[in-house]
């Protein structure tokens, strides 16, 4: 009976507040339940292995903007404000956004230590970094895409012909769950130019949680261990080839335990922080996040046979605006290839 009482209690007051204010009172209660990163969200979040040889871990997003500053062809950018900070970080788009590199203010061939990031502790958290944004894309009708975005400060490309190649400041991977109606279908795992594409079923997981893994020092994300030949993209050919990434258990870190959340609206083109106290406005930047690409005037640079994509420093990387956040498939589209959703690892 009491709790009857409550609830009619309730159902009045909610009445008269309709009343009073003209105000719906089921549109209120859909806007509570949106405010709230959806439970599935984090349940089937996926866990991500480092390599047990990285020295380029997860990183701090807003740290970056501290050992940084925004130059256009390689000249810094005249009354950009200061100190730049994730609550501004978007002021840039009005100047040339597209064109603005978030250039080191060390020379990264010194090994400063903030490229090196936060190694995942015991309890698989990057202590004292925030270094992941999870973007959620309702899409209507039960089908809600959710985003598992990685920084890390460094990219190391790896070794080609004997030569370090595709080093640069700033990396953005990810991983993309689709869900229907709260259950997880298909899984995109980001890697270099493009990814590959797995069923939720097929893939390995810890409890509900599918596995990732993170290329040495490439931070390409990979559903199995081992060697990855990436020379033919979207292929991952087991064994070493010309270029390859490698991946093990070496430390685990859960994105969940270091990482704001946010929502994404399509039709808007907005984000909405599901805690207010999370930075919104770098989000919406168009910009790199990291340096130009070295002239071949600069000592630090090598090319083999002078061919860009052989460069020792490459540009640095666009952000979360650029992820194609509002995709039709499971995959992002990119010229010439294919979505091809595999239902069995290593197919």
């Amino acid at each position: 009976m009491a709790l009857c009482s409550r609830l009619l209690q309730f159902s009045s007051l909610a009445i008269a507040f309709q009343r009073i204010l003209g105000i719906p009172l089921l549109p209120l209660l859909k806007e509570r339940r949106e405010s709230t990163v959806p439970d599935y969200v984090k349940t089937y979040a996926p866990l991500v292995w480092q390599h047990s040889e990285e020295k380029y871990y997860p990183s701090d997003i807003g740290a970056q903007l501290v050992h940084t500053k925004p130059e256009i062809n390689f000249a810094v950018i005249d009354g950009y404000p200061t100190p730049l900070d994730l609550d501004n970080l978007d002021s840039l788009n009005a100047k040339n956004g597209t064109d603005v590199f978030l250039t080191s203010v060390d020379d990264v061939t010194q090994a400063p230590a903030w490229i090196n990031g936060v190694k995942p502790d015991e309890s698989h958290q990057t202590v004292g970094a925030i270094s992941a944004s999870i973007i959620v894309n309702d899409r209507g009708s039960g089908n809600v895409d959710a985003f598992y975005l990685y920084f890390n400060a460094y990219n190391w490309g790896g070794i080609l012909l004997d030569q370090d190649v595709d080093e640069h400041i700033g990396d953005w991977e990810h991983n993309m769950i689709r869900f229907a109606n709260g259950t997880p279908t298909q899984v995109w795992y980001s890697q270099h130019g493009f990814g590959e594409a797995f069923t939720y079923d097929c893939l390995e997981k810890q409890g509900t949680r599918p596995v990732a893994y993170s290329g040495n020092g490439s931070h390409a994300v990979y559903a199995t261990t081992g060697t990855h030949d990436h020379t033919i993209p979207n292929a991952n050919l087991p064994g070493k080839g010309i270029l390859t990434d490698y991946t093990d258990q070496g430390s685990l870190w859960d994105p969940l335990l270091s990482a704001y959340f946010h929502s994404f609206d399509a039709n808007t083109n907005t984000f909405t922080p599901y805690d207010p106290s999370y930075p919104t406005a770098w989000l919406r930047y168009v910009g790199r996040w990291g340096d130009q690409m070295y002239p071949d005037s600069d000592p630090r640079q090598h090319k083999i046979l002078g061919i860009d994509a052989t460069a020792r420093f490459a540009d640095g990387p666009t952000g979360p605006q650029d992820k194609q956040l509002n995709r039709t498939e499971v995959c992002p589209v990119a010229k010439g290839y294919v979505c091809d959703v595999r239902e069995k690892i290593g197919a």
